[in-house]
């Protein structure tokens, strides 16, 4: 990846506004044309969202993008919209009890507006806040309860595979527990037996960071340091961790980039998180030490950052599905040339790009300084190509906002359009929403306005 050092905040905001409007005529073309008993929409057909049945990880971003819109623009509609959805369609997801995917629906939707709220970028309504609240409580304990124990005392929030299974995904979606746990929650249990969300938060982070994350060294030696594994698959009978696995990638031992994104994200805004934490608290919870945990998590965040940066990008940051796609030597030296969508050999992952950015950008500011420098570039870099066509949607006849995006290769459930040899031209409900979350961070940090975190500052 080719970084651009002197890119500054500021040079982003005419991209970071035209993104926004560009924003709300998709998020006003998608409400007008969809109906949610069709389900969820996940990724575009041609340009118009359709659905997936697999499992109903997406309605949360769409409302998010709505409230996003707000939170960058004022435009009340798209709160009014936001709002009036989440209240009215999101329910089903506060107790979901099948799914690892809480922080992605609730925090997008409930999150956002607690946050604006407490921002007092929205009216303080009590009662509504502790609707928001409640949702956040109840969300959290119903995602700690897909618990499974792992030989060396510690576990993991299991993914809709099963109780064998450890996705990388889930690294940010237990963001919710984090924040359930800072609201006073705590799961119950049998016997009235309480179990504490942040002790399953950051030992589930743990868990991630050791088997879901390579690091050249010991049990890693054979490989390189930050890559990851979309799964790790666990002996159900005693806890051993048994290998690595993918749903989404090419192989257990390639990456599939967006599950590193998600890690790299992940891990850096849990370090903010963490960093706001009194010592105590690690000691009331049974966990290691507060410095004891920051170590793990730094650790895995600036592995799979540096790996991002040094082995998984083309040379304008945008990375390809998956780094061992088996047809990637045919593009040549991808890495050292800008991306290239609409090539006959593999799929871009647009929305893989959009969530490392963030990460990236997070990682920065938590590291500070001239040790931070190196990350903040990079992200800036990242969306700058992001924010600009071949991957901005600027089409009034395309309902996504950035284009390019994957789902899943192996299955082949992306669109091809005719005369292409590979998906490509379209978005993705994650990629949008993610996009924004990113465009909305860099507005922030440009404008000095209040940074956006999932979790209480005070």
């Amino acid at each position: 990846m080719k970084i651009d050092a002197k890119l500054g905040l500021k040079d982003m905001s005419k991209a970071v506004a035209r993104v926004f409007e560009l924003a709300a005529k998709k998020c006003r073309a998608i409400d007008r044309t969809w109906d949610p008993a069709r389900g969820t929409p996940v990724f575009t057909v041609a340009g118009k969202y359709a659905t997936r049945g697999w499992t109903e990880w997406t309605q949360g971003f769409q409302y998010g993008c709505q409230v996003l819109v707000f939170d960058a623009t004022g435009d009340r509609k798209m709160l009014d919209l936001g709002r009036s959805s989440t209240v009215r369609l999101m329910t089903p997801h506060v107790t979901h009890i099948g799914v690892h995917d809480h922080g992605f629906n609730n925090l997008s939707s409930y999150g956002n507006l607690r946050r604006l709220m407490l921002e007092n970028r929205i009216p303080h309504n009590a009662w509504e806040l502790e609707f928001y609240n409640l949702a956040i409580k109840a969300s959290g304990a119903v995602q700690a309860a897909r618990w499974a124990e792992v030989v060396g005392g510690n576990g993991f929030i299991y993914s809709f595979n099963g109780p064998q299974s450890l996705f990388v995904d889930t690294v940010r979606t237990v963001r919710i527990l984090g924040l359930a746990h800072q609201l006073g929650h705590a799961l119950m249990g049998e016997g009235d037996k309480k179990f504490n969300l942040l002790n399953r938060s950051l030992r589930h982070g743990i868990s991630t960071a050791r088997w879901c994350v390579w690091y050249g060294e010991g049990r890693d030696s054979y490989d390189i340091r930050g890559r990851t594994a979309h799964e790790a698959i666990f002996n159900r009978n005693d806890g051993a961790f048994r290998c690595p696995s993918t749903q989404q990638g090419y192989s257990a031992f390639s990456t599939w980039t967006r599950g590193l994104a998600w890690a790299m994200l992940g891990f850096a805004e849990e370090l903010e998180f963490l960093d706001t934490l009194a010592k105590d608290e690690f000691k009331q919870a049974g966990l290691p030490s507060k410095a004891e945990v920051i170590k793990v998590y730094e650790k895995a965040a600036l592995a799979t950052c540096d790996f991002y940066i040094g082995n998984a990008t083309s040379s304008d940051g945008i990375t390809y599905w998956d780094t061992g796609a088996p047809n990637l030597h045919k593009l040549g030296d991808w890495q050292a040339k800008p991306a290239d969508p609409y090539n006959d050999f593999e799929p871009v992952d647009s929305s893989a790009s959009a969530i490392a950015a963030q990460g990236l950008l997070r990682l920065g500011r938590y590291l500070g300084g001239g040790r931070g420098k190196r990350y903040t570039q990079a992200g800036l870099t990242v969306a700058r190509t992001l924010f600009a066509p071949p991957y901005l949607s600027t089409s009034d006849r395309h309902q996504g906002l950035t284009l390019h995006s994957i789902y899943h290769q192996p299955n082949g459930w992306d669109y091809v359009p005719p005369g292409s040899k590979i998906a490509c031209g379209e978005s993705s409900m994650w990629g949008d929403y993610h996009t924004l979350e990113l465009a909305n961070l860099i507005k922030r940090l440009a404008d000095g306005g209040a940074y956006p975190t999932f979790f209480d500052k005070d």
